[in-house]
């Protein structure tokens, strides 16, 4: 038989399954008014345990695995489908929804933002890509800028999240779960790193080189070729680093720093662009304490902190994949006190305004232990 034969086999049954499919379907709403009525939940996880034992003992060995997570998917769809027909708004989706509605349609151009570090500091350069004229105040750790925003001493803050060179910046993950902000904007920026030194010094004097721990992972190659000679220490930021070189009675000290810190603390360039990648770009997020939704909202971030046993994860993956919601980034940090469980945080690319929104915001709650809707932001290019 012809590939041709094989193809009309398989459009046949699959035309059978569509069938069935609708006609399952058909049923699954049925069971969601009845549910409904009664006052049951859509979830009957001992129901689905049972039916997947027993669709595993009905077949045959080389596809059990391959049946067990057809099922699996396909009694997602359905909960969705029972949630979409029997749940109504949630009081999370009421504040998201009043948020859109009240939210200015402008963004600010000149409100009190925070900014980890100095004058100089890659945060400063990302804060005023996302708003015009910002009245920045720096702080000394990223802790202070969440107690900054959270005690309404700044209406906003400016912080990194991740870079594409050297990953998540963990200490903001370990922040963002235990501070209560929202997200109101996000944007990338290149990173440039040079190697910056007193007027006069040279690459062979430098002895000590002071940068942030990122921006030191970021040029590990050049730094390997300098040899074990020079020391390498973390400091706060890229531009207190640069500060703290040009406050240095030494001469003998560089710091990793943006190009335009060289002019702004008087400092010589000795290399400029010394960062292993030239794709090098970090991510930073705009926080608000309170919950803004600005027209055009396109991204959403979430935190999630899920059942610990086999197939948690799947479970709500499986539910973007039933919504069609498209997800951008996962990161995974460990629950402090709780060995090996995690908090998931989650990038999704969807509309605020889309029906497959609304649907993720209402049932959300139904497949994990904690929630947290961070906010929904568009990222200024």
């Amino acid at each position: 038989m012809g590939i041709e034969r094989y193809r009309e086999e398989i459009d046949r049954i699959d035309n059978d399954i569509k069938d069935l499919l609708e006609e399952r379907m058909k049923v699954v709403k049925d069971i969601a008014e009845y549910k409904k009525e009664n006052g049951l939940p859509i979830l009957d996880a001992r129901r689905e345990r049972e039916k997947l034992s027993e669709l595993a003992e009905k077949t045959d060995g080389g596809i059990r695995r391959y049946m067990t997570v057809l099922y699996s998917l396909l009694f997602e769809l359905s909960r969705s489908y029972q949630s979409a027909l029997t749940s109504g708004e949630t009081e999370l989706y009421a504040d998201i929804r009043n948020s859109i509605d009240n939210t200015p349609r402008l963004f600010p151009e000149d409100p009190s933002v925070a900014c980890q570090g100095v004058e100089g500091a890659f945060s400063q350069i990302a804060c005023e890509k996302i708003f015009k004229a910002p009245k920045i105040l720096y702080m000394n750790t990223f802790d202070s800028v969440f107690s900054a925003v959270e005690n309404g001493f700044c209406k906003y803050g400016v912080i990194p999240l991740e870079n594409s060179t050297a990953g998540s910046v963990k200490k903001v993950y370990d922040l963002m779960v235990k501070k209560q902000f929202y997200i109101v904007r996000s944007t990338r920026i290149r990173i440039e790193h040079s190697l910056l030194a007193k007027r006069g010094t040279e690459l062979s004097e430098v002895k000590e080189i002071f940068s942030h721990e990122q921006a030191i992972n970021q040029c590990a190659g050049f730094l390997a070729d300098l040899g074990d000679s020079v020391r390498v220490t973390c400091c706060e930021n890229t531009a207190v680093a640069a500060e703290r070189v040009a406050k240095s009675d030494r001469r003998d000290v560089a710091a990793l720093a943006s190009f335009g810190c060289a002019e702004l603390y008087g400092l010589d360039c000795l290399r400029r662009s010394v960062e292993d990648s030239a794709n090098n770009h970090t991510r930073f997020i705009c926080i608000s304490k309170d919950l803004e939704i600005y027209p055009g909202a396109d991204k959403t971030s979430l935190m999630m902190v899920l059942p610990h046993r086999p197939g948690a994860l799947y479970k709500a993956l499986a539910r973007f994949y039933a919504l069609g919601i498209n997800l951008i980034k996962l990161e995974s940090r460990p629950i402090p006190g709780r060995d090996f469980e995690f908090t998931f945080y989650f990038d999704l690319e969807t509309s605020v305004y889309s029906e497959e929104f609304v649907r993720l915001m209402c049932d959300m709650d139904g497949i994990c232990e904690e929630f947290r809707y961070l906010g929904s932001y568009s990222e200024v290019q």
